[in-house]
């Protein structure tokens, strides 16, 4: 085995994902993760500091997606529509990439260890967008309070985007971010919202 691999970071990842899907996160081992593929546990290592790293080591770019496009947005956008546009980027990053996130997505759901991590990642994105409109002058608690609507809007949109079975993708990530904006400007416009509406 040679001392350098070219896209070791990716392999690793493609072969962590492949595991958990085939014997669950629990059950495998960082060895297995490397041995699959075709590295050494060291080389893991330079990569990601654990297994669960593995799932969430994308983060960092999507928060410097989201404040680079909060900061780009028009000056008389307001808050929340920046926010929306920032998470509609995001969800166009990640549109390519339905069937990476529905595995990914599974194998979170099943583990509760996991289920926490993605929480502390959303808490950690809607950090970073509250800092990113105070930074255009938005005063808090509206920074803040766009900052998480904006947060749960995303994870609204992406649960059922990835919910949508096989092929048949009624809409597309960014869509369902605005769709899921919309229903929530309905709620608290005190009107109520029926199914299909």
């Amino acid at each position: 085995m040679g001392r350098w691999e070219p896209n070791a970071q990716g392999r690793l990842a493609v072969a962590a994902m492949e595991l958990y899907s085939e014997r669950g996160f629990e059950q495998t081992t960082v060895a297995e993760i490397a041995k699959r593929a075709g590295l050494t546990e060291r080389t893991f290592f330079r990569h990601f500091t654990d297994k669960r790293e593995v799932l969430f080591w994308g983060s960092a770019a999507l928060k410097d997606l989201l404040v680079t496009a909060i900061a780009g947005a028009p000056d008389a956008t307001t808050p929340i529509d920046a926010v929306a546009a920032a998470f509609e980027a995001a969800g166009a990053m990640l549109q390519e990439r339905r069937d990476g996130a529905r595995q990914r997505q599974a194998i979170i759901a099943a583990n509760e260890e996991l289920q926490e991590r993605e929480l502390i990642k959303l808490a950690s994105l809607g950090f970073a967008v509250a800092g990113a409109l105070r930074e255009r002058g938005v005063a808090d608690p509206a920074a803040s309070l766009a900052a998480e609507a904006g947060v749960a809007v995303f994870r609204i949109a992406f649960e059922r985007w990835v919910s949508q079975p096989g092929e048949s993708i009624e809409l597309d990530l960014p869509q369902l971010i605005r769709s899921s904006l919309d229903a929530l400007k309905v709620v608290t416009a005190g009107r109520v919202v029926t199914e299909g509406s």
